[in-house]
């Protein structure tokens, strides 16, 4: 069948639809440009006064660096459990601790030599000074208040008064007296039964005949400090604490292997994370700004000449990174004046802005050499070079607006997710695309009119003040086919579109399609807060250390019963607790055997334990009933606060119990237990088990649940909130996704106007993105929140590639398939690479970094980048060549190009109709139209 006889019919909905659609783009968009061409420099003036309007915005930037606030799902029933926690048991420490080794592997630390270096640490650590403010601040002054850190409790000595974990407080922390011990193994197995010892000893060994401790290889000391954090917009902040754990604690840790030559320490503060990732975060920063340098030139080097000149574009290189400089600082502003929060994944966002900005900057730019093909600049004057504006624009509408519209709706679609930071980086990244899109078509354009200006009077580059000697250029006739597209016309298209090429290109991405189904089930939900730690960081000797030597040493757990009253009634049962969380360890929920203070910790049954032996003489003289317990639920108030004071005798548990504000009345006691360490080998890497994790506190809440006579009783532990996070992400990667690619398909719907074509793009897409899940398993890269982000990016990007060759083989006449396919990827294939390169070459930079979330990202962005290349060049050409719809009825007529270059006296009396046919911007007929939709050479 003929074009003619195609474009006898009469055209079906779908078609009509399509040209409507198409008309009403062009149309749109010739208007746009028209007003841009007429008026280039009122425009760009515009453009920057709304883009510093919307800048000021950035005054409200509101930051957040809270990890509950950013990774938890909002309303779970972990963070109802942390408040309820709080409420009876404020946050009151911070967290630091040392890990001692023998300077050689192996070696005893239990040795005089090696206890007193220890102490000598210690020493620097209790006594050391830190300023704040013009105030001075010891460990003594910030640490929690607690009891029972000294073998003999002396209260003129300050430390006894904080809370400390380590075996020095068997000499009361004091040099003097480890050095006049004569035997330091025996005074230490005085520290208490073999489970406590172990908690605090690395590798040690007991003699198995009488169960003495005999030797070590690690000792863990733990130092509490009290919480003084505040939150000052949004972001959390101790600054008195931060000021002593880098100015003494991390300091002395740190030098004590070079001052004392034979000890090894492994050390980790409550700072260290913030500290280590935030600069990994900072140092990387620099790639950023190196992928934009490696923009400029690449961008430069491929839309005009390389050579400074007639022909070259180097300013509008420049003008395409500032689109995308305005576009984020503008979209910036937006967003923080919305409330938006802004986290420290944000960051990356001017590198991904970056990636899709360049792309419509090439788009644009060969629109306008299209739209002069046969017509030396020479000839042209403001006005035809205006109304050539207003062409190039309508040209190139159609193709910017269904790749930023695409972009757009899948970020929208996932800024609804439950994960704030995931939803607030959406957002921005929703916001920043489009001031890219309306950048692009109106400051872009603008630009590239006063560009095209300065090529015709032949002024220089960027220094446009300046001209050069003039030089006639009659055979610039603007584009003509370059080495590209003339390798996809003679090689690459005949190859993929003969039969053996369709057989073995099918074969070829079913088969990638099958692996990424196989990764995609394989890919695993994993707790990857390690990998945000540089490789050379401290804190990875210390995880590794601990590892090692506390491999049993998990997350703390904490049970709060409530109502002292309930609590007084089952005063026998809740000292007895441990028997209801034994043998627990090998399955859900996986809490370390109550064996030891280090496992299990329960104010009940110490003060059992103490009543049964002492009485109550020393801690009120209450009477006891024939169960040695108080004969009152007053008497027990009373007796339990005398017990548990800073100075009673279990003073330890001081910080365990919560009393009224005039302390009548009990109001909840926690017991603190420990899950085992819950970690596996992921890829020759140790990651925190997520799947167990889960298990874990889903069991634990069932177990309480269970406990139906002790009620009311909760759980709680920090790692609940992450948790959570874990439970939801994975649904939150297919929801969002799989959202992002039906948007991706309505949109191109919507645009390209044909059922069958959008089918096939959104197919393509499709593909590409299990085949991404795919490779990322391969790599080892886990569904977290880093990922997670990049795949949502990746429908966007992956969806540009195809749909370029999907529209313009719409609007490719003829009635062979193969031709269309032939004559599609000829027309627009340069463009589609060029466009890949160009993000695939900003990537390339950032494949050197050590920061988990750029490596990540890179990662994924080159894996998009790749196979989004090959299905949009490949795969789709020859769907569309085996079951490709007809085209528009505006479809251009196919041309004759055995021939050769149509020469330039024809092309020049083609032009002068063309251009009278577009003179005010209408449509001409198929037939007399020959100008070609695709809008990108």
């Amino acid at each position: 069948m003929t074009t003619a006889e195609v474009d006898a019919r009469s055209p079906s909905c779908c078609e009509r639809t399509g040209d409507k659609v198409d008309q009403t783009i062009h149309s749109a968009f010739h208007s746009l440009g028209s007003f841009c061409s007429h008026r280039p420099k009122l425009t760009i003036a515009l453009s920057l006064l709304v883009c510093v309007l919307c800048a000021g915005g950035m005054a409200k930037l509101t930051t957040e660096n809270r990890p509950e606030k950013l990774w938890v799902p909002q309303g779970t029933a972990a963070e109802a459990e942390q408040d309820q926690f709080f409420g009876y048991f404020p946050r009151d420490a911070r967290f630091e601790n040392i890990i001692v080794e023998g300077a050689q592997k192996g070696d005893n630390v239990l040795t005089r030599d090696h206890l007193i270096s220890v102490m000598k640490m210690h020493g620097e650590i209790e006594s050391g000074v830190s300023e704040h403010e013009g105030e001075t601040y010891t460990f003594t002054d910030l640490c929690v208040v607690a009891g029972g850190s000294c073998a003999v409790y002396d209260p003129s000595d300050a430390i006894c008064t904080c809370l400390v974990t380590s075996i020095l407080k068997m000499w009361n922390y004091d040099l003097e007296t480890l050095e006049a011990d004569e035997d330091v193994v025996a005074t230490i197995n005085k520290y208490g039964t073999k489970e406590d010892l172990e908690g605090v000893l690395g590798n040690a060994v007991f003699d198995p005949a009488t169960g003495d401790l005999v030797s070590a290889e690690a000792i863990s000391m733990s130092y509490f400090l009290a919480d003084r954090a505040v939150v000052e917009d949004r972001n959390e902040i101790d600054p008195i604490n931060e000021t002593w754990e880098e100015r003494v604690f991390l300091k002395s840790a740190s030098s004590a292997p070079q001052k004392y030559g034979n000890i090894n320490t492994n050390y980790l503060s409550s700072r260290s994370f913030n500290d280590e990732f935030g600069g990994e975060i900072g140092g990387d920063l620099i790639f950023v700004q190196v992928s934009y340098i490696v923009a400029f030139v690449f961008v430069g080097a491929t839309m005009g000449s390389k050579i400074c000149g007639r022909g070259s574009r180097w300013a509008m290189s420049l003008a395409s990174i500032m689109l995308v400089a305005l576009s984020t600082v503008a979209g910036f502003g937006i967003a923080s004046l919305a409330g938006l929060i802004y986290g420290p994944v944000h960051s990356v966002l001017p590198f991904v802005l970056l990636g899709i900005g360049v792309d419509d900057s090439f788009v644009i730019a060969n629109a306008f050499d299209r739209e002069r093909e046969g017509v030396p600049r020479e000839s042209e004057d403001d006005e035809s070079l205006s109304k050539r504006g207003a062409r190039a624009l309508a040209r190139a509408g159609a193709s910017i607006t269904v790749t930023s519209l695409t972009d757009l709706v899948a970020f929208a679609i996932s800024s609804s997710s439950a994960l704030p930071a995931l939803g607030s980086f959406c957002a921005y990244a929703s916001i920043n695309i489009f001031f890219l899109w309306a950048l692009s078509a109106t400051f872009f354009t603008a630009a590239m009119v006063i560009d095209e200006k300065r090529q015709r009077e032949n002024r220089r580059d960027i220094l446009c003040c300046l001209t050069r000697k003039t030089i006639r250029d009659e055979e610039d006739t603007g584009s003509k086919e370059g080495f590209i597209s003339k390798y996809f016309r003679n090689y690459h298209a005949p190859a993929i579109l003969s039969k053996p090429g369709k057989a073995a290109v099918i074969l070829l991405f079913s088969g990638l399609f099958a692996f990424g189904i196989y990764g995609t089930i394989k890919l695993p939900v994993e707790d990857s807060e390690r990998n945000f730690i540089p490789q050379d960081s401290y804190i990875n000797s210390y995880a590794t250390a601990s590892d090692t030597y506390f491999p049993t040493s998990g997350t703390s757990l904490y049970i709060t019963f409530e109502n002292g009253e309930t609590i007084y009634q089952n005063r026998e049962e809740l000292a007895s607790l441990a028997t209801r969380v034994s043998d627990k360890s090998q399955n859900p929920p996986y809490i370390a055997e109550p064996d030891s203070e280090s496992t299990y910790k329960n104010v009940m049954t110490s003060l059992k334990e103490y009543l049964a032996n002492s009485g109550t003489d020393a801690i009120g003289g209450a009477a006891l009933g024939g169960d040695t317990w108080p004969t009152t639920y007053e008497d027990f108030v009373t007796t339990l606060t005398n017990y548990a004071s800073i100075k009673g005798p279990g003073a330890k548990y001081a910080q365990d119990v919560s009393f009224s504000s005039d302390g009548s009345d009990l109001t909840a006691f926690r017991i603190i237990l420990k899950y085992v360490l819950l970690t596996k080998e992921f890829r020759g890497e140790t990651l925190d088990d997520a799947s167990r994790q889960i298990e874990a506190m889903d069991a634990t809440r069932e177990m309480v649940d269970s406990w139906t006579d002790l009620q009311p009783v909760f759980p709680y532990s920090e790692k609940f909130i992450a948790i959570e996070g874990f439970k939801i992400i994975s649904v939150e990667l297919y929801r969002n996704v799989g959202l992002a690619i039906a948007a991706v398909a309505i949109i191109v719907l919507v645009t390209v106007g044909n059922f069958v074509t959008a089918f096939l793009i959104t197919l393509s897409v499709t593909f590409c993105i299990v085949e991404i899940l795919g490779f990322m398993f391969a790599l080892g890269i886990v569904i977290d929140s880093v990922s997670v982000i990049n795949l949502v990016l990746a429908v966007g990007l992956s969806v540009d590639y195809s749909a370029h060759i999907g529209h313009c083989f719409m609007v490719k006449g003829g009635d062979s398939k193969d031709a269309r396919a032939t004559e599609s990827l000829a027309d627009i294939g340069a463009s589609v690479l060029n466009g890949a390169l160009s993000t695939f070459l900003a990537v390339a930079v950032l494949l050197g970094s050590t920061s988990y979330v750029f490596k990540t990202l890179s990662i994924q962005f080159a894996l998009t980048v790749g196979l989004g290349v090959i299905h949009g060049l490949i795969f789709l050409p020859v769907l569309l060549s085996l079951v490709g719809p007809r085209p528009f009825s505006s479809a251009e007529q196919p041309k004759d190009w055995s021939a050769g270059d149509v020469e330039i006296s024809e092309k020049m009396n083609d032009k002068t109709e063309h251009l009278e046919s577009f003179g005010d911007g209408g449509r001409v007929s198929p037939v007399e139209n020959e100008k070609d939709e695709c809008g990108e050479s």
